[in-house]
């Protein structure tokens, strides 16, 4: 009899739990959400979560206010997302350099991209792009990989910090056409672009809408893109693909995730609400401009992307043999 009324209790304490959980739910948001973006403010993390933010507190009736946590290739402000409280006032944009590249290359990554974090919606992919700035003697890329092997470690490529997306593109770059460059680490690609523009740094790795508008205003020269084709806008500059790289022709996304153990009902009510946000004409425009795509798929799907993707990068960094230093 005991050992019936202890079970009884405990699932009474459960059922208590679940009402507690749902009572949460309903009544979620009722406070301003905090959206951090793993990323110093200009470059594409943040320009995406910008886009979206706006619309995003619109649907769910609370501001979602942005918070730039740059540092470490992302890995600072994806750590201090993991380590907030689950219960959907602190999201976070999550990137190819937060959930995969970082963790495949760097053994002391403090956070684990599949345990630690509940996966809502892919928002958008993003083509990346390899640039110089116009002073370098290269109109081409074929004349840029033959200006690198004639001046081995004499020219420089931003990224948007160790262990970011950027930084494996160029030493996979380095890898697969035998060049060698100087490796100069930011805390984003904003600060990391600036430099580039100034001619601080030679070239620079970098997600599409933030290099674009310069791009456009010839401040910067496109040598070739990461996408499935030929980019809208930069019909002159080729794919890597095109250009016999097909390693280097992936394109990045950003998402939007949660800490483990968020409530799903909160899940899926975020993620209902990016969904609409994303549909947003003057969101789809501002993303468009910036060539990125939007995307929005289920959480399931977002969290199949996700191990796809570490696994990808953690083969590119094996064959290669790119680690952090």
């Amino acid at each position: 009899m005991k050992a019936v009324l202890k079970v009884g209790a405990a699932g009474a304490l459960a059922a208590l739990g679940l009402v507690a959980t749902a009572a949460q739910a309903q009544s979620y948001p009722n406070k301003p959400i905090r959206l951090i973006v793993p990323f110093a403010a200009g470059g594409t993390t943040d320009i995406v979560g910008r886009a979206v933010s706006d619309a995003l507190g619109r649907e769910l009736g609370q501001p979602v206010v942005v918070e730039n946590r740059g540092g470490g290739g992302g890995a600072i402000g994806a750590d201090a997302l993991a380590k907030s409280a689950p219960d959907g006032y602190t999201l976070g944009i999550a990137t190819v350099s937060t959930m995969a590249t970082n963790p495949a290359t760097n053994a002391k990554n403090p956070y684990d991209p599949i345990k630690d974090f509940a996966p809502i919606t892919n928002l958008v992919n993003v083509p990346n792009v390899l640039t110089v700035n116009p002073k370098v003697p290269a109109k081409n890329l074929k004349e840029f990989v033959a200006l690198l092997k004639s001046n081995p470690g004499k020219y420089s490529y931003a990224s948007a910090g160790k262990g970011s997306i950027s930084h494996l593109d160029g030493e996979l770059f380095k890898y697969i056409t035998k060049t060698d460059m100087v490796h100069i680490p930011y805390r984003g690609s904003g600060p990391a672009l600036n430099d580039t523009l100034a001619g601080q740094v030679n070239a620079q790795f970098d997600n599409l809408p933030s290099s674009m508008p310069f791009i456009q205003t010839e401040k910067l020269r496109a040598l070739a893109v990461a996408a499935p084709k030929r980019v809208e806008g930069l019909p002159n500059v080729p794919t890597f693909a095109e250009e016999g790289m097909k390693d280097m022709n992936n394109m990045a996304w950003y998402g939007l995730v949660a800490p483990a153990g968020t409530p799903a009902a909160i899940v899926t009510k975020v993620h209902d609400a990016a969904i609409k946000a994303l549909q947003d004409p003057n969101v789809k425009k501002r993303l468009h401009d910036a060539g990125a795509y939007p995307d929005g798929n289920t959480p399931q799907q977002y969290a199949a992307q996700i191990k796809r993707e570490l696994e990808l990068r953690k083969k590119i960094a094996t064959d290669q043999n790119i680690t952090l230093e």
